[in-house]
């Protein structure tokens, strides 16, 4: 790894992890486009670099997550589900689905196609609610689809934000509630890596610049998506991420069989 693919992996982190375009996916590939090495030390690298992407987060909103108590509580309600499931799928995760590179290209298509056939035909349905409406039996289906994510290609943020809508949630009400419960799940997601992982940090410190780099990237990154997907939202649907992921997927569906 050198400094500009570090700094290029972050960005693509700090980009993708809040969006609804799965920051797993585009990572692997990223680093698959790059010709980085799938060893102990990336897989290390990309757990501290999501790190910086949490981070940005708890930036933003430290208010809330100091404040709003009854909020809090239905994250962490939220949360439990993607918990369990994590746990129960660790090594099918790490060894199955992040391996199976067709896997992810279809799931990733399949994802946008949904998110186009959504909007074009949810009849124009109100989206009224906001997070104070949200019923505790709602967060725990929220938690549930989000817990899809762990398929490289679904996307975390996407998973909540179109579960939010159907419940009939705002746009940037369920974009905010999905950058608030990435912090428990990418933070227990992190820890449960870098026990893991520690080691290979402790052997490798002549590689800390890189670290230094790609989370600092991911942070500032990280910053400009979170304010931007908001008023996106406010006005746009989630069918430009559907395109996104076609015309995306397709090219890297070609690739895999040029």
């Amino acid at each position: 790894m050198e400094y500009l693919q570090s700094a290029l992996s972050g960005i693509v982190e700090g980009i993708t992890e809040f969006l609804p375009v799965s920051s797993t996916f585009h990572l692997i590939w990223t680093s698959r486009l790059l010709g980085i090495a799938q060893n102990e030390f990336q897989k290390a690298y990309e757990v501290i670099i999501q790190a910086g992407a949490i981070l940005a987060v708890v930036f933003l909103y430290w208010k809330i997550l100091i404040n709003d108590k009854k909020l809090i509580l239905k994250i962490l309600t939220s949360f439990l589900p993607t918990a369990m499931v994590g746990l129960v799928l660790y090594k099918v995760i790490k060894n199955i689905f992040f391996e199976n590179y067709l896997l992810q290209i279809t799931v990733f298509l399949i994802v946008g196609i949904v998110f186009i056939l959504y909007e074009r035909y949810r009849k124009n349905k109100s989206l009224k609610k906001t997070l104070n409406d949200l019923s505790f039996k709602e967060t725990l289906i929220i938690g549930l689809s989000q817990s899809l994510a762990v398929i490289p290609g679904v996307s975390r943020a996407g998973a909540v934000i179109l579960i939010m809508m159907m419940l009939g949630i705002k746009r940037e009400e369920a974009a905010k509630f999905s950058f608030l419960l990435a912090v428990p799940t990418l933070f227990a997601a992190s820890v449960l890596d870098l026990v893991k992982l520690m080691p290979i940090l402790f052997t490798q410190t002549d590689k800390i610049g890189y670290l230094a780099v790609g989370f600092l990237a991911a942070f500032l990154s990280a910053l400009i998506v979170v304010k931007w997907l908001i008023k996106f939202l406010q006005n746009h649907t989630l069918s430009s991420f559907g395109w996104y992921r076609i015309l995306a997927g397709g090219i890297l569906l070609a690739s895999l069989f040029a």
